[in-house]
């Protein structure tokens, strides 16, 4: 259950602590700021504009609001945040999601837009430098819970129980790089909420986020029944947080084996080439996340889905069993997964480009049937 101090207002002490790591983003010209104008996002740029205030040097704020074209009320609310940001000495602009919008995958599609708005506004912000300044947004602790909940109910491996990440790439923008970072996500929503009624600042409300044709609004529903059972907030992010200390550990595991197990550099579609007995060798995880890295680096159909490379990797550990006891006279295996050949053969196990799938010829039912 929330504690006394979940419904304080956060300090001014705290709240250099939460922008302190970010020290390092003085190099850049500007920062962005993901505000929608509810409570979250509002603290976020009030709380941002009260560390800034603190530096003798920095870079410029510039709140971005995104307007998606699906209430009537969004452009009253991006109003709002501009006359806000305007007190608080920060920049803002409101950028717009056109055009026709899906009738399924709303929400999905929305955050797409979302990430590519922001994204054009950290390169416009950038000025001379190369890819864009970094973009802050105001996931809570709240929205952590809520992610690995939603992670929970998709099946996720431990990557995913990690939860978000304090900093990222964000998501479209992997080969220009630019980071995401989420300064509040250790912060209960109820301390941010404290923080604005303390300072007398409104907020808007979006009763999407109470909408239960959506999957989040559903699961935040359930979230006071599940903390009355002691499944609170707290400890799903700390759930997180020791998945992500397990993700650690495996990734650097994978690090140490591969120029042992696969040495590079890899040709773009491969073959990579592993001895069968090296890989036998190496523990189950291990397994599955080395084949992931050389299917998503050599296929064209990638990311591999995690439930297809399990089942990939259960059936090769059969392979594999049958040609160690047969001396090598059983054992070969051929699969194609995520445009990626895999075969085992000879005692190699191959990992190359899968051959272009073949095409009936056009009108071959017609010339069938004359």
């Amino acid at each position: 259950m929330p504690t006394a101090d979940d419904a304080a207002p956060l300090k001014a002490a705290e709240v250099r602590l939460l922008f302190a790591h970010l020290a390092f983003l003085n190099q850049y010209p500007a920062l962005i700021l993901a505000v929608s104008g509810g409570p979250d996002s509002t603290a976020l740029m009030v709380l941002a504009a009260r560390w800034r205030k603190t530096l003798r040097r920095g870079p410029k704020l510039i709140a971005v609001t995104i307007d998606h074209g699906l209430r009537p009320e969004a452009r009253k609310e991006a109003a709002a945040v501009k006359a806000l940001a305007r007190t608080l000495g920060i920049e803002h602009r409101t950028l717009r999601w056109t055009g026709p919008k899906p009738k399924t995958g709303l929400q999905e599609a929305a955050r797409t837009a979302r990430y590519r708005l922001l994204a054009q506004a950290s390169r416009k912000a950038a000025s001379r430098q190369a890819g864009g300044v970094p973009v802050l947004t105001a996931h809570t602790r709240d929205d952590q819970a809520e992610t690995v909940l939603f992670r929970m109910m998709r099946g996720s491996g431990i990557g995913g129980l990690a939860g978000m990440r304090h900093g990222t790439l964000m998501p479209g923008t992997e080969s220009a790089k630019i980071e995401l970072f989420h300064p509040l996500l250790d912060v209960p929503k109820s301390r941010l909420i404290a923080t604005l009624k303390a300072a007398k600042i409104p907020y808007a409300d979006d009763p999407s986020n109470r909408d239960p044709r959506f999957a989040r609004p559903r699961l935040r529903k359930l979230m006071p029944l599940l903390a009355a059972e002691g499944l609170t907030a707290e400890r799903l992010a700390k759930l997180a947080a020791r998945a992500l200390r397990v993700e650690i550990a495996l990734y650097e595991a994978l690090q140490a084996i591969l120029p042992k197990l696969a040495p590079g550099p890899w040709p773009d579609q491969g073959p990579v080439m592993i001895d069968a007995g090296d890989f036998y060798s190496v523990a189950g995880e291990l397994k599955v996340r080395l084949l992931e890295r050389i299917i998503n680096w050599t296929g064209d159909e990638g990311p591999v889905e995690l439930g297809k490379l399990e089942t990939l990797c259960d059936a090769l550990q059969d392979a594999l069993e049958d040609w160690l006891v047969t001396n090598g006279n059983v054992g070969r295996f051929r699969r194609t997964l995520a445009g990626a050949l895999i075969t085992l053969d000879d005692g190699q196990l191959r990992i190359e480009r899968a051959p272009a799938r073949r095409r009936p010829p056009r009108n071959g039912l017609n010339q069938a049937h004359k």
